[in-house]
Formats: C-alpha cells, sequence, structure tokens
C-alpha cells in the first residue's frame, strides 16, 4: 500500500535546546533561525554513570507509514515490543497478528482469535492458520517467534473451552500444524515472555490475571489458586522449551514473605503479577508483583506494586526500592529503560540506582507510555496516547547522535479500559521499521508499519 510521509525533522544538537527541535504533531517543522545557527555547529558528548550520549551536527530522520491489513475484519499483534517480542519472522517476509470480528468489549470463552500470517512479499495477503481461545486486546495472545527457529516457528496461548485450562502452543507455518503444546494440567499456564535464546519461556497463571486484574488476563480462564491470596503452588513458572519441563521459579508466598519484611503490617486482597521481562541475555527477569488493582478489592485491602527481579536459577529475588514505572524495557546489560519523575530514565538493577536517561522530558513527554528498544539497541521508540486528539503519537529516537523525531497522530478511537488500543510499538529485526496499532478510514483495527527513514536508506 502507499506510504504517507509523516514527519521530517533535521536535527542540530539535541541536548542543547530541545524545545526548538521537536517536530510537533501539531506545528510544522520550522528551520532554526539563521542567527541561532552559530550555536549549532559543535558535537558534543556527555556521560552520567557510564551511560553516553551524543549530540548531532546534523542528522536526517523521516517517518512514512503504511497501512499492513485492511477489510471489514479487526487485525492486530498484540503486546508492546519490549524484550525484543518482533512480529515479523526471521527473513522479514511474514508478519504474526490476530483476526477478530469485534473490538468494542472483551471476548467471551467460546470467541476465537484466527491466527494470520500476513505476507508481505505477496501484496499483504493474510494467511489464515489457526484458531485460538486465550487473548485479550491489550496483549493479543502473547505471540513470539521461537529464537532457536525464527523463519518458520512461533508461540501462542491457546485454552480447552471445555475446561478453561490455558496452554501455550509452538507451531510451524512450514508443517502447517502445532508441533508442540505445553499442557500442565495440575497448572494450567500461558506464555508470559520467552527468552531471547530460545531455552524456555517464562509462564503464568491467567486465569488468576482476569480475576485480579481482567485487562491482562484471559475472562473466565481456570483460575486454580483463587482460594488463596498468596499461594504457595503459583507465581512465575519457567518452562525449558526442548523438553517440555516446568519447574516454579518464584511462589506467591516467597514474594509475600519478602514483602511483609518491608510492611510488616501488609494486609491484601491477592497478589498477581504483571509484566514478567526476559532481559537480553535471558539469565534474569524483571516483574511486578501487585494487589489491590480490580474496582471491587481497592477498598479492602493494601495496594501492591513493587518491581522485582531474579535469576533465571531461582537465585537472586529481589525487591526493588527504586520504582520504574510505565512499562519498562531492558536495555543490554543489566540496565532498564523506564519513567521516573518526568525522565525516560535509565535504571541499573545491581547497583539499584539511576544511572541516566534517554532524550528530555520535552522528546518524551509521556516517559510511561509504551516503550520499545530496537533489537540492534540503537534506537528507542515511546509510543503515547493523547485523550484529547484520541490518537496515539510515537517518539524515535537515536542514541548513538540524539537525533529524534515525532510521528503524527494514528487513530485509536474512544476505546478505554479493558478494550484500549495503547500505543504498543514493535520494531523489525533490521531496525527500521515499527510495528503499530490504529484505527483505519472505515474505522476498524488494523496494523499498520511506521517506516523509519535515514539517509542510509
Amino acid at each position: 500500500m502507499k506510504n504517507i510521509c509523516l514527519g521530517e525533522a533535521k536535527m542540530k544538537n539535541t541536548h542543547s535546546n530541545p524545545q526548538n527541535l521537536i517536530h510537533h504533531p501539531s506545528t510544522p517543522y520550522q528551520p532554526l533561525p539563521c542567527l541561532g545557527l552559530a550555536l549549532y555547529f559543535f558535537i558534543f558528548a556527555f556521560a552520567v554513570g557510564g551511560i553516553t550520549a551524543f549530540g548531532s551536527e546534523s542528522a536526517d530522520i523521516k517517518l512514512s507509514v503504511e497501512q499492513l491489513t485492511s477489510g471489514t475484519k479487526h487485525h492486530f499483534f498484540g503486546y508492546i515490543g519490549q524484550c525484543q517480542t518482533i512480529p515479523w519472522n526471521a527473513s522479514g517476509r511474514y508478519v504474526l497478528g490476530l483476526e477478530i470480528d469485534r473490538i468494542d468489549r472483551l471476548p467471551t470463552p467460546e470467541e476465537f482469535a484466527t491466527v494470520i500470517l500476513v505476507d508481505t512479499h505477496h501484496d499483504n495477503k493474510i494467511i489464515r492458520l489457526d484458531k485460538c481461545h486465550a487473548w485479550n486486546p491489550q496483549q493479543g495472545t502473547m505471540f513470539y517467534w521461537n529464537p532457536l527457529a525464527a523463519e518458520t516457528q512461533f508461540f501462542f496461548n491457546d485454552r480447552d473451552v471445555k475446561t478453561g485450562k490455558v496452554f501455550t502452543v509452538l507451531y510451524d507455518i512450514e508443517k502447517k500444524k502445532r508441533v508442540y503444546e505445553y499442557k500442565f494440567d495440575d497448572t494450567p499456564i500461558g506464555n508470559g515472555g520467552v527468552a531471547a535464546d530460545g531455552s524456555a519461556f517464562l509462564a503464568i497463571n491467567y486465569g488468576r490475571l482476569a480475576r485480579l486484574r481482567l485487562v491482562t488476563g484471559y475472562p473466565e480462564a481456570l483460575d486454580w489458586s483463587k482460594d488463596e491470596i498468596a499461594p504457595e503452588n503459583d507465581g512465575i513458572f519457567i518452562v525449558d522449551i526442548k523438553t517440555g519441563k516446568k519447574r516454579l521459579l518464584v511462589s506467591y508466598r516467597q514474594l509475600e514473605k519478602e514483602l511483609k519484611k518491608r510492611r510488616p503490617d501488609l494486609d491484601h486482597t491477592g497478589l498477581f503479577i504483571n509484566h514478567t521481562l526476559w532481559n537480553r541475555d535471558s539469565d534474569s527477569a524483571y516483574f511486578f508483583v501487585r494487589g489491590g488493582w480490580s474496582k471491587t478489592m481497592r477498598n479492602k485491602g493494601d495496594k501492591v506494586n513493587t518491581p522485582c527481579s531474579i535469576n533465571a536459577d531461582g537465585t537472586q529475588l529481589t525487591l526493588h526500592e527504586q520504582f520504574i514505572g510505565g512499562h519498562p524495557e531492558w536495555d543490554k546489560g543489566n540496565i532498564l529503560i523506564g519513567r521516573v519523575g518526568d525522565k525516560q530514565a535509565l535504571y541499573d538493577m545491581e547497583k539499584k540506582k539511576i544511572v541516566g536517561q534517554i532524550g528530555t522530558p520535552e522528546m518524551f513527554p509521556k516517559p510511561e507510555g509504551d516503550i520499545s528498544l530496537s533489537p540492534g539497541g540503537d534506537w528507542f521508540v515511546n509510543g503515547y496516547g493523547d485523550k484529547k486528539t484520541h490518537k496515539n503519537y510515537y517518539a524515535v529516537y537515536r542514541r548513538s547522535d540524539g537525533a529524534f523525531i515525532r510521528s503524527e497522530g494514528i487513530d485509536k478511537g474512544e476505546y478505554s479500559g479493558n478494550i484500549r488500543i495503547d500505543g504498543a510499538p514493535r520494531w523489525n529485526r533490521t531496525n527500521d521499521a515499527i510495528l503499530i496499532p490504529g484505527l483505519a478510514e472505515n474505522k476498524t483495527r488494523q496494523m499498520f508499519i511506521l517506516h523509519v527513514i535515514t539517509p542510509e536508506k
């Protein structure tokens, strides 16, 4: 489909006067006054706690948007592109997605979503592969291409409609079938994040999430630990992809004990876990333990929202004092990216302190937005919504030289709450395109690609 140019930013020293350099959605780009140009004919660098950022003498970036899917049905991918969740397969030919009939409410257990591929080599033809009954409008079905076979295999969640038990599927597009189903009758769990090395995936109880924070769960999925507020046999599991064996990485009982070391008088109504995030080295995970978020529970006990980390072998469980807001993303090494105050902050998990930031508050007015770091680590995007315009905007930043541009708004409609359309940007494997959601002209939810165009492209 035809690409539509969304904007262009010619950046000069983005750290010295960012107010003059941001391409605002509502204001056409204006060149800097000639009298001020002399201030921008130098390049400087500064380092904060070992994190270095550079100003750029001259860097041109353009953004263009391409509507990838269309029609009367709705098409979307799902989760934010954090921790290298990439919608494209290894060659970049196919993009994963779901096809659904309606977006005005949460799905019932009987309502399936069709698992699709978009063939970018054949006019974005939709190829329908399978059906799934474990999905929601925010996270989709937790798609992830298998790192050990990323050309042909991917993971998604499903459930047995009769029993309500959730499980994870490994599908092969060459064989055109499911090649493995990770089912555990005693603890029905679904994928919450695949390790980048393909060794394992983290798994959680989506029935518990549906009960305690509906937007992140699968409505009416079996919650096998509902009778306990901090069960010993539920929490984060780790599943070996090759053998299919599981082990409990950390339990809610363990987390409650650690929480009560800080707050001995803690009185909660039930713990749950959000955002199980593998680091890039596949040896550690970051997550939030939460409680008291549902409307029916808010006035009945203490609210819990504590960031935690743990090694993949179960050691070094840590409850962090420093809260990293929004939807955190892993940088390289032990660094996490998230919101601290009005900054897009860099947090060293081992040192337990803020060690720098990305860009400026003017560049990222909502640092708690949906963020994603490109596979190469140089490009960063923050997607955030505007309640007044009912649009999502994308702030794109190149870390190597500070070049920056903001997109025009992408229509997200007036959907809110459990059926909202978040920014949810997801990079491709070549670091030059971002999959995003939006509403088409006919008001169906569709998949769009935000192309990042640089001089070398």
